[in-house]
Order: structure tokens, then sequence, then C-alpha cells
């Protein structure tokens, strides 16, 4: 079979499905939970994971381009959806926020020696930062003038790592206030 061909839609479903697992499971048990566990909120066999991904850091890198692609589709479509450029801005960071947290999970792998884990802060930088880029210039005018993306994608991730399960806090809650905060 060849592997460059498109994958039909139900083969694309069940990946999903199966990398959405995936980071649930890698948020609540971390990056070394077992692929049964995975395989079992997917509703899949783990032949079918082992299939798809040999190694634990092919499913990594997977959930992780999954979720950074998955961030990067949802800003265009907010802007074309939302009632005002502001509020796409507000949901997409709200997912952000979600994506910055189940990040979280991956940290410690992520900042690992491992070679394969190398180009994915670049590919973050190079899918997000134009998105977010692109919702800020769409808010001009409802929000403060000179921000830019990275700084303010790098103010949320902050807020979001001081978090942790010894000292928890709403980052949420406060990443809501930053967003607030950005209205004119």
């Amino acid at each position: 079979m060849d592997d460059s061909a498109p994958k039909r839609a139900d083969a694309r479903r069940n990946q999903k499905a199966l990398l959405d697992a995936a980071a649930a499971v890698f948020v609540a048990s971390g990056v070394e939970a077992p692929i049964r566990d995975i395989a079992a909120k997917a509703g899949v066999g783990t032949a079918t994971i082992y299939r798809h991904f040999p190694t634990r850091a092919d499913l990594i890198v997977a959930v992780y381009r999954h979720q950074v692609e998955t961030l990067a589709e949802a800003g265009p479509e907010l802007l074309a959806s939302s009632t005002t450029p502001y509020d796409a801005l507000a949901t997409w960071l709200d997912q952000f926020v979600d994506f910055v947290i189940t990040k979280q999970g991956l940290a410690a792998v992520l900042q690992s020696d491992d070679p394969c884990y190398d180009p994915l802060h670049s590919y973050f930088l190079d899918r997000l930062v134009p998105v977010c880029t692109q919702l800020l210039d769409a808010a001009a005018g409802e929000i403060h003038d000179g921000l830019d993306a990275y700084e303010l994608m790098r103010g949320i991730g902050g807020l979001c790592a001081g978090a942790s399960r010894k000292h928890p806090y709403d980052a949420r809650r406060l990443v809501g206030f930053l967003v607030a905060g950005l209205r004119v």
C-alpha cells in the first residue's frame, strides 16, 4: 500500500480520535502512561496504535503535531464564524490555553535529549505565531496597539506553566483577565 496516498475520511477520523485520546491520557497520566490506557480511551486495540506509531516517540510527536495543526486551523475558522475579531481572538487564546495545558504533560519528554523532538518547537512557532498575528491584526481597533503575537503567547505560556498539581491555581482564569485587558 502506498503511504503517500491520501487517507480515507474514516481513517483520518480514527487517527484523530486516537491522537485526541493519547493527548488526554498524557495530560492525566503523563507520557509514560501504558499504551493499553490510550487504546482503551480511543476504543482500539494496542496493535492499532503500534501499527500507526511503532514507538512511543512517534506517538508523542504525532500528538504534538496534531494539536498544533488543530490550533492553527482554528484561527481562520474562528475569524470567519465569530461575531467580532476580538471574540475570535479570545476563543482562540482559550484554545491555546488548552494546548499549553496539554503540552505540560509532554514537557519533560519534549525537553529531553532525544533529537526526534528538536524540530517541534520551531514547528510550533512557524505554525502558530502567524495565526495569532492574523487574529491580533484582525482585532485592531478592538484591542490595544503594539501587542506582539509571540510575546502574548509566551505570556500565556508562562501563566499556564506556573500551575502544578502541588501548587494548583486557575491558569484559565488568569489568562481570561489578560485577554479582557487587551480590549480598548
